[in-house]
């Protein structure tokens, strides 16, 4: 008998906060600005922090507030800040942005002593490895953000270049002014 009360005590409880939960929801939304969810789209979204913000909300925040720079995001590149000017219709200047290869971290096993203080720093967990145990990156989620390559103490990390593949390559853009054109 007293389990058919407990069980009607919960269910009535249940009913009762997850309706008052609704409501809260509801009536208490807070609108957000549809622009800065587009420019958020926009973005990596890897919450690296090279652009001096936490991560891509708060950038594109100050991007729609007018703190900041269209040309903000290095992962990004030449392409992103195009594309955040034209959407924001905002005077782009490139001459700070320089057009890089795209680069990975990469460990150097004979060097890596296991300190663990890559992988805690690492934004989008790119390295994998354990305390004591030699560490490696997976090169797919790393954006080359630099910051493992700050804190290793004995410098087995270094960015390269990301090794071309059939999977990576892109056909270069054409040559301006060919001769015999």
């Amino acid at each position: 008998m007293y389990i058919l009360y407990a069980i009607f005590a919960l269910t009535a409880l249940g009913l009762g906060l997850g309706y008052a939960l609704g409501a809260a929801a509801r009536y208490l939304k807070v609108e957000a600005n549809p622009l800065v969810d587009e420019i958020e789209a926009l973005m990596p979204g890897s919450q690296c922090g090279q652009c001096g913000y936490p991560g891509c909300r708060p950038a594109a925040e100050a991007l729609v507030a007018g703190n900041a720079a269209p040309t903000l995001c290095p992962p990004g590149g030449r392409a992103l800040a195009e594309q955040l000017a034209n959407m924001l219709s905002l005077e782009l200047d490139l001459s700070g942005v320089k057009e890089q290869v795209p680069m990975v971290a990469r460990v150097d096993e004979t060097l890596c002593i296991g300190c663990a203080r890559c992988f805690k720093v690492c934004p989008t967990d790119a390295i994998v490895g354990a305390q004591k145990q030699i560490h490696a990156v997976v090169a797919d989620a790393c954006t080359a953000c630099n910051k493992c390559v700050d804190v290793c103490p004995t410098e087995c990390l270094k960015l390269h270049p990301v090794k071309v593949t059939l999977r990576n390559w892109r056909w270069p853009a054409p040559a301006t002014g060919m001769a015999g054109a």
